[in-house]
């Protein structure tokens, strides 16, 4: 197991730097990290589980594996403390609850945390399935399509109306702004007309704008509403201290680009897995017969979504084998050992969630899409599953786990079944499959299908 070490030992066990290139000055492998979805795993073949670069001026350490994910993880604020990539930082804003630290972070994410406990999620269920049957409908009309920015288009609507009640959100002046403000996030930080951190920055102001008119709006209104907005404007700390309107500005940006970019890449990915694998899609469907049978006149709850067994199994292969989110950025704040190689302060570490996912060390037959690992039955226990709790981290670990994993799990369990029991899909062929990785993984083509009515 990694472990930590003081300056002394570091010394004195002659630890050397991991393996690497630090490629060109100053820019070091930044084109080839932004340009190759290969990247990382070409790098990892070479030097091994850790490797040394430079990204955006700064030295870089990438490490993958659970023992790596448990160190960097459990260590937040002694060796590590969470980092962005610059474009991300300068977009995100200086109150967002990604850039925060400390005691700052810790009083904010219990605060956040209130638009994402049982009973916030079990208001969102509605809302979620008439947004869902809207589309589905209109995609069985179409009868083929390109269907990743229909997705995009639908998890906005979802986040648009569940986190601050607007309704057809991407198609509003907030979407189209939304829609350019992310498209920089995760870009080269320059501020040249044309690039889209260019777009971005100026897609921000008017983003800000929006969102602090429907802010001011609620604070105005008698009631402050049901969804996270509204949860999020009464809720108070433990001093009876709520969140300022700039606070709230940054936080709803945050919970707008979690509860779309990486949920949008998280149900292409399953469309598409579930797709390549048709006695899974089959299986899929009994399910949904099943449990359309036994409830038959009750309304969708937390408790029947908990019954979907074969779907919960299914979704969490999804995310091992796709995560939304490739890694994780951190800085090290006080020199360190991992795994017999220094890890020298002032340098950036990514610690590695895709490459973790897919490392024979962590699980058998990493590349292939297996639901039966996350079993409970004799068949899982047939597979040599290594896994532990950091070795499965599509929503990250520690402190810093995604605070909105439970309604990432809601939406992708909502979306799933309304498809499997009323609709199908096919792809089309000859289409390009492989993945483009930034911002969030999709398919090159966009995911072409056919789509259609089961009954039809």
């Amino acid at each position: 197991m990694p472990s930590p070490s003081s300056t002394e030992s570091v010394a004195s066990s002659g630890a050397s730097f991991p393996p690497g290139k630090m490629g060109l000055p100053l820019m070091g492998d930044t084109l080839g990290f932004f340009r190759d979805p290969n990247y990382v795993d070409k790098k990892h073949k070479m030097y091994g589980d850790i490797f040394k670069t430079r990204l955006l001026g700064t030295p870089t350490i990438f490490a993958r594996g659970a023992a790596a994910n448990q160190f960097v993880l459990s260590n937040e604020n002694k060796y590590f403390q969470v980092s962005w990539p610059p474009s991300t930082e300068a977009l995100l804003g200086e109150l967002s609850l990604a850039l925060q630290t400390g005691h700052v972070h810790k009083e904010r994410r219990k605060l956040l945390a209130q638009a994402f406990m049982p009973r916030a999620l079990s208001g969102y269920i509605k809302d979620v399935e008439t947004i869902t049957q809207t589309y589905a409908a209109r995609w069985g009309e179409q009868k083929q399509l390109t269907w990743y920015p229909e997705l995009r288009n639908y998890t906005l609507d979802v986040a648009c109306k569940l986190l601050v009640g607007v309704d057809n959100g991407a198609s509003t002046e907030l979407g189209e702004a939304f829609e350019a403000w992310s498209g920089g996030l995760f870009s080269i930080p320059l501020s040249i007309p044309g690039t889209p951190f260019a777009k971005a920055k100026r897609a921000s102001k008017v983003l800000l704008g929006l969102v602090e008119e429907i802010i001011r709006e609620r604070q105005r209104a008698n009631e402050a509403g049901n969804d996270a907005l509204g949860l999020l404007v009464q809720a108070r700390d433990e001093n009876g201290e709520g969140l300022s309107v700039e606070d709230l500005k940054d936080q709803v940006l945050l919970l707008l680009f979690a509860g779309h970019e990486t949920l949008t890449s998280a149900i292409a990915s399953f469309c598409l897995l579930v797709a390549q694998n048709p006695a899974i899609l089959e299986a899929l469907r009994k399910e949904q017969e099943q449990l359309s049978e036994n409830n038959a006149e009750s309304s969708t709850t937390l408790e029947t979504l908990k019954q979907m067994t074969l779907l919960d199994q299914v979704l969490q292969e999804v995310l091992r084998l796709i995560p939304p989110v490739g890694g994780g950025f951190r800085k090290v704040l006080k020199e360190c050992e991992l795994d017999g190689y220094h890890i020298p302060e002032g340098w950036n570490l990514l610690y590695g969630i895709s490459q973790t996912h897919l490392s024979p060390n962590e699980y058998d037959d990493p590349a292939q899409f297996m639901p039966e690992r996350f079993a409970d039955s004799e068949a899982s226990k047939q597979i040599k599953n290594k896994r532990t709790k950091y070795s499965y981290v599509p929503f990250g670990g520690g402190i810093r786990e995604c605070i909105g994993k439970e309604f990432a799990r809601l939406e992708m369990k909502l979306f799933a079944s309304h498809l499997l029991r009323h609709y199908a899909w096919e792809l089309v062929p000859d289409q390009d499959l492989s993945m483009v990785i930034v911002p969030t993984p999709h398919p090159r083509d966009d995911l072409k299908v056919t789509f259609s009515d089961q009954k039809g």
